[in-house]
C-alpha cells in the first residue's frame, strides 16, 4: 500500500457526494493523477488510483462490495481500504484520504 503520510498534501474538493451513486465510482481527473472515488452502499468513501495496476482497467467500473472493487477487464480484487490485491500481493493500489464535507467529497492528494 502506498500512502501520502510522509509527503507534504493539498486538499481538494472535487464535486458533491450524491455525484457518486451508491454502490459505484467515479474517475477525477486531479493534475496528471487520476483517481477513482466509491461511495459504498454502507455510506463508506474510498480513493484509490483509477487504473488497475494488472492491465489498466478502469476500477470506477468495478464491481464494489464490502470494502472491495474487482476490476471490470480481468476480475482482480482490490481492498478499498488497503490497496491491497487479493490476486496478487505484489501488486497494490495507491490509496489517498477522502472524506465527506458538507455534502462534498474532500480528497487529499501530493502537493
Amino acid at each position: 500500500m502506498m500512502s501520502l503520510a510522509n509527503e507534504a498534501s493539498t486538499e481538494i474538493t472535487v464535486g458533491r457526494v450524491e455525484s457518486i451513486p451508491m454502490g459505484e465510482g467515479k474517475r477525477f481527473e486531479i493534475g496528471k493523477q487520476s483517481i477513482a472515488i466509491f461511495r459504498l452502499r454502507d455510506g463508506g468513501l474510498y480513493a484509490v488510483q483509477a487504473q488497475c495496476p494488472h492491465q489498466q482497467g478502469p476500477l470506477e467500473e468495478g464491481i464494489t462490495g464490502s470494502c472491495t472493487v474487482i476490476c471490470p477487464m480481468h476480475s482482480w480484487k482490490f481492498n478499498l481500504a488497503t490497496g491491497a490485491c487479493l490476486n496478487d500481493a505484489s501488486h497494490c493500489l495507491r490509496t489517498y484520504p477522502v472524506r465527506e464535507e458538507n455534502g462534498w467529497l474532500v480528497l487529499t492528494v501530493e502537493s
